[in-house]
């Protein structure tokens, strides 16, 4: 049947994998220690462009790793917007806007993780500088919260960065990398 998507009760299995691996995104970039130890604003730009470093972060690591995980990564990335979009709606953006909010959103979106990314595969100081442009734009923070940020964004690369791709493509997602890391001994 031609439109069998369209009455089907749940999520085909591509989409099943999708939310799982996005779950675990909004749920790492939900971390309080991100806020409070981090100094990560808790506002709606905070949270965005903590979803975008751990979206990135999959992303990266589905990149280039067969179809199945290119099919995840898209799959994961519709979502993110299509959550976006509702997100909007209930917050009361018209349908006439929506859409131009959405293209806005896109873009800073793809700016941050190209930034992110560049930083990653760069030295230290180059994503220092893009966390500093885009995920403290609007908070007072000190030179150690960032550094700290920038040392938490490269661990996780290589938490992320060392997982079997094809478990991840399955909708698995290890965020288990600690936000803050403790200073005293046990």
């Amino acid at each position: 049947m031609v439109f069998a998507k369209f009455f089907r009760s749940g999520p085909d299995a591509q989409e099943a994998v999708a939310i799982r691996l996005y779950t675990s995104v909004v749920e790492k970039a939900r971390d309080p220690a991100f806020y409070s130890g981090l100094g990560v604003p808790d506002t709606m730009n905070g949270r965005f462009d903590l979803m975008v470093i751990h979206a990135m972060l999959v992303l990266r690591r589905l990149r280039g790793g067969g179809a199945a995980a290119d099919a995840t990564g898209k799959a994961m990335l519709e979502l993110l917007f299509r959550d976006m979009d509702q997100s909007l709606r209930e917050m009361g953006v018209g349908d006439m806007g929506v859409g131009r909010h959405i293209k806005k959103m896109a873009k800073a979106f793809f700016g941050r993780a190209e930034a992110y990314e560049a930083g990653l595969d760069g030295d230290g100081a180059l994503l220092t500088a893009a966390l500093r442009e885009n995920l403290y734009r609007h908070g007072a923070v000190n030179d150690e919260q960032i550094a700290r940020m920038s040392t938490y964004v490269q661990r996780a690369a290589a938490h992320i960065g060392a997982q079997d791709v094809t478990v991840l493509a399955g909708g698995v997602a290890d965020f288990a990398v600690p936000v803050l890391e403790t200073t005293h001994a046990a």
